[in-house]
Parts: C-alpha cells; structure tokens; sequence
C-alpha cells in the first residue's frame, strides 16, 4: 500500500476496529526480514510527524534558545523525547481507535465550550506559526537566491495550496522531508563549535538554571516547539482518516530525528552569546552553522525550504481541522472540495491571510519563538485531555501503558509548573 494510501484512505463505516480480545494491551509491530519494504512505509508516518515538529519555528526557537543561554537549556530537548514519543503514539492511537479527531471527542464528552476552547488555542497557536513559518521559508528563499524576501511570500502561499488542493500532500512528502534533513547540518556545526565531550556532557546534564523570566520563557519555548498542538490534531485528525493498522513505531524514529536536530542547533548556537536573541533576524539564525563555513547559510536556507514546506501543509490543515470538528462540517484532505466546501475556503481563506500578513513586516524570528512560547502554555489543557480521553475504556480499545501515563501526567504537571513559575516572575 503506497504512502498516500495509508495516510488517507478513508474508512467508510467508521466502526471500531479489533477484537475484544485486543482490550487492555498496546498493539505492537515485530518486522521480519521479507517485510523490510512494509516497515519503511510505516515508519514514514513517523518521520513525517518528526519533520512537522521540525518546521522552521523548532528549528529558529531552538537556535534562539541556544544563542540567549547556551547549553543550559538542553536538559529540555532530552527530557522532551520520551513525552513526545508517548504523546504521538496515544494521539495517533486514539484517531485510529475512535475514527474521530480530537477536538470531535472533546465535543463529544467534554461539550461544545470545551471544544471551541480548545480549538481557539489551536487556532491562535497555528496562526502564528503559519504566518512566522512562511516568512521564514521566505527569508530563506531571500538567502538561498540572494533576492528580496518581498518576492517569496505569494510564492510560498500558492505552492501551499496547491500541495493540498491539486497534488496531494502525501505525493510530495518524502521529497519534502528529504530537503528538510539538510538541517542535519545542525549536527556538524555542533560537533565543530563544542571544544570538548566534557565541557558538553557538563552543560547539558549539569545545567546553569536561572529563575529569569528570559531563562523560564526558552524553557517554555523548546518544550512548546517539540510539542505543538497542531501536531497533536493532525495525529488524531489523519489517522481517523487511515483504515491501515496502527503501529507505535511510527512516532519513535521521527521523534529521534526531531529531538537530535534541535539539541544540535542549541549547542550550534551556543557559541553566538546573543544578548536579546528574540530580535535577531533569519540571516543572523543562519550564523550558528557559521562553524561549516561558506556552506552554512545555503544548508540553514534549504532545511528551512524543507522543513517548512513540510510543515505549512500540516499546520494550515490542522487549524482547519480544528475549527471544523469544533463546528461539526463536513471536512478531511481525502474528499473531494465540493464534497467539503467550507473546510477547502478555510484553507484558501488561511493562506490568503497569512501571505498578506507577511508583507506588514514584523521579525520572523520573534513572531517564531513567540508562537512556540504560546505552544507551550496552550500544551497543558490540550494534553490533559488526551491523557483523560486516551485512558478511558469507554471510548478506547486500549489504553495507556504506566510508561505512557507517566510521561504524559509529568508533562502536565511540570508545565503547569513552569507556566505559573513564568507568569508569577514576569509580573513580579
């Protein structure tokens, strides 16, 4: 079954799936040798979700981070890993399971208020990030073509809509995060910048904490750039679509991708020393590959291409997604636009808006990094429901392993933590 396929083929009874046999236990996948081919299509799910939280806003939060306080931020990117394995693997499970989105459950058992709430956090969260990761595929077109940035943003906007509404998002995927993997140059400006494994192993596991409200504000930024709520809607969002069977190992490689990259680009970055790193623009971001030499900038420039082509499309489809599960229309990337008018003008309608935005002439890294601050306050409500859903046998055929429920209750409780400790030290 090709990729497309298996991302959006419909299930048209939407009836539960499994036996009752199934109840209880976490459905896992055992390749052989003879079904090499089979598992890289399945593990492709993952590294796209891995790409989609590697968009330009991971990507410049982290470099930010990385460049404002150095390696005492790091410790978040580690600690990040095994929650957004479990929180992938139980979002993409319970869409599989139930065959609805997640903002159609919360409608479903939690009310209409508590849908359109969450929904208008998925909302502000991604309008952000689709205006911000648009002008930074912009200002990296301006860098890769040595042209205005001015050019770009029509351009950007229109191959957007095209992906979704004319070739199909599946079709152009893997090229997509293919170009987004030249951010791997991260990874060799690392090794280049750090002086030595112990001064490395001492920075990011022996870390300078601060109670700053800068310092409590990058800790809230990375964390909201690994775990956006859009990420968490398309999971559930798409597979509801998919009528192939889930398999958890989807989530981990992309996860590993994701978490390596951004933990790259902050010891990239570390070497920088920026005093107010949330007014530099992208050209500057662009410097923590300065280690590479004259190649850094057109590596920074085309993972940026990539990475935000990939995303854009999963953004924009995600805050669709929302708003109309919160509404009750008729929506999904697998129907046809006249069988779902409002939820193809929504999408035209989003980009439109954001193109035009982009001409206004705001930073594109501070819009960035603002968007991920707002992630991650915006993260807590959305996680305790997929906590609270994901556990439920009423609604589940399976439900959370304790290792799973230990990660997500720690991200809840330790971001409600680090929100009021952010709140309570920007007002005093």
């Amino acid at each position: 079954m090709g990729i497309g396929r298996f991302l959006f083929s419909i299930n048209k009874n939407r009836t539960r799936v499994g036996t009752p046999e199934d109840r209880g236990r976490v459905v896992r996948f055992h390749p052989t040798p003879n079904q090499a081919a089979g598992a890289y299509r399945r593990i492709v799910p993952g590294i796209i979700a891995g790409a989609a939280d590697l968009d330009p806003a991971a990507a410049l939060t982290a470099t930010v981070a990385g460049a404002g306080f150095g390696l005492s931020v790091a410790w978040v990117v580690l600690l990040c890993f095994p929650i957004v394995q479990s929180v992938l693997g139980v979002s993409a499970r319970i869409g599989h399971e139930t065959r609805l989105g997640l903002v159609s459950l919360i409608r479903m058992h939690f009310g209409k208020t508590a849908a359109y709430t969450i929904a208008a956090m998925v909302v502000a969260v991604n309008i952000l990030m689709i205006v911000a990761d648009l002008m930074a595929v912009s200002d990296a077109l301006s860098i890769l073509v040595q042209q205005a940035a001015m050019y770009f943003p029509a351009v950007v906007g229109f191959t957007v809509w095209y992906i979704l509404n004319r070739v199909g998002y599946d079709k152009v995927t893997t090229t997509l995060s293919a170009i987004a993997l030249f951010l791997l140059a991260y990874v060799l400006a690392a090794a280049l910048a750090t002086p030595s494994a112990i001064e490395l192993a001492k920075g990011i596991f022996a870390p300078k904490f601060s109670g700053q409200p800068g310092y409590i504000m990058a800790v809230i930024a990375v964390f909201g750039s690994l775990l956006t709520p859009d990420v968490i809607v398309w999971q559930t969002s798409t597979k509801r679509e998919s009528g192939a069977t889930f398999h958890n190992e989807e989530s981990r490689f992309g996860c590993a991708v994701a978490v390596f990259i951004s933990l790259s680009a902050i010891i990239a970055a570390s070497h920088m020393h920026v005093a107010d790193p949330s007014s530099m623009t992208a050209r500057q971001a662009a410097e923590a590959l300065s280690p590479i030499g004259v190649l850094g900038p057109p590596l920074f420039a085309l993972g940026i291409i990539g990475s935000g082509l990939v995303a854009l499309p999963i953004l924009v489809s995600s805050l669709c997604f929302s708003i109309a599960e919160a509404a009750g229309w008729k929506y999904g990337l697998s129907k046809a636009p006249w069988e779902a008018r409002g939820f193809f003008v929504l999408i035209c309608f989003i980009l439109v808006f954001a193109v035009l935005v982009n001409y206004i002439g705001i930073n594109t890294v501070r819009t960035l990094y603002w968007s991920q601050v707002l992630a991650g306050l915006f993260i807590v409500p959305i996680l305790f429901f997929i906590l609270w859903l994901s556990n439920d046998r009423r609604i589940m055929h399976t439900v959370n392993t304790k290792w799973d429920n230990f990660w997500l209750g720690g991200a809840v409780g330790g971001m409600i933590v680090a929100n009021l400790v952010f709140l309570w030290s920007s007002v005093l």
